[in-house]
């Protein structure tokens, strides 16, 4: 019986936080608040389409990528090796940030007929991206737990909700704007592809910073040092994460006023659930 109340623990520890960021976001758009029915679905295609199909690619090139190191001599394929350092750090750099960003990108795209305003989609970008962090947060922390209890798996998801799960939000909501953009104000400006390679940019920075401790290890730098550069790290990948999301947060309070209206940015913002203008979004 205890393992099952560890267990609604770490979930309940896990899902808290984020569903916290979600509402803040939600709340934060002045117009025509999303519905709980669309963001909440949005959350749930995050945690379990975007999460397991991600994870399912991500397994079958790692083990594609070993194979092919193993059959081909030499060191020209040693970065697809998953049991190699240079294969961690390939997978943790590269392989996870395109395709996670890719996974939570199409349930932006699966609730494209929701992105009315220029807010709507960063909103369900960032639904989509907690939902996902939510889950991910959710199995380390059962990791952690299975190795080292309650405490080790409580620490690991707290610490991840302020950091993995606040980017993975803020990560898809950038691409939310692009899609955004490229939807309902097309030839205005950056649209979905570059809001897709800057979310894989920052989920890239991010894990290069999450990764600093393991980098410095690699490199022979001696334990104190490295434990030192791992803390400081993780401090700046936290902080790198709660900037994304204020980024985020700012960009959603103020998007569709010079949007329906024209112009630069409005102050001060409209009331919260304000009735947008008629005419629809007009080009800045």
């Amino acid at each position: 019986m205890s393992g099952l109340s560890d267990f609604l623990i770490l979930v309940a520890v896990a899902l808290a936080p984020a569903l916290a960021y979600l509402v803040w976001v939600r709340d934060t758009e002045r117009y025509r608040t999303e519905a709980w029915s669309t963001v909440l679905g949005a959350f749930a295609y995050g945690a379990i389409f975007s999460t397991i199909v991600a994870g399912t690619l991500e397994g079958i090139i790692v083990a594609a990528g070993t194979s092919l190191s193993k059959a081909v001599p030499g060191p020209e394929f040693i970065f697809l090796n998953g049991n190699s350092t240079a294969g961690l750090f390939f997978l943790v750099l590269v392989v996870a940030p395109f395709i996670e960003e890719a996974m939570k990108a199409s349930g932006v795209h699966a609730y494209r007929r929701r992105i009315r305003l220029l807010a709507d989609g960063p909103v369900l970008g960032a639904s989509v991206g907690f939902g996902f962090g939510f889950l991910e947060t959710l199995l380390y922390g059962l990791g952690a737990y299975v190795v080292g209890g309650l405490a080790a798996g409580l620490l690991l998801i707290i610490v991840r909700s302020f950091s993995s799960v606040l980017l993975h939000g803020s990560s898809t909501a950038i691409f939310g704007i692009g899609y955004a953009r490229g939807r309902l104000l097309p030839g205005s400006g950056p649209g979905a592809g570059r809001g897709y390679l800057t979310a894989v940019g920052m989920h890239s920075t991010f894990n290069f910073l999450a990764s600093i401790g393991v980098i410095l290890a690699a490199a022979g730098v001696p334990s104190p040092i490295a434990a030192y550069g791992d803390l400081l790290a993780l401090l700046v990948a936290v902080l790198f994460a709660v900037a994304a999301f204020g980024y985020v947060r700012a960009y959603v309070s103020v998007a569709d006023y010079p949007a329906l209206h024209g112009g630069g940015r409005f102050q001060p913002k409209p009331k919260a659930r304000s009735v947008p203008p008629p005419g629809g979004p007009r080009r800045t």
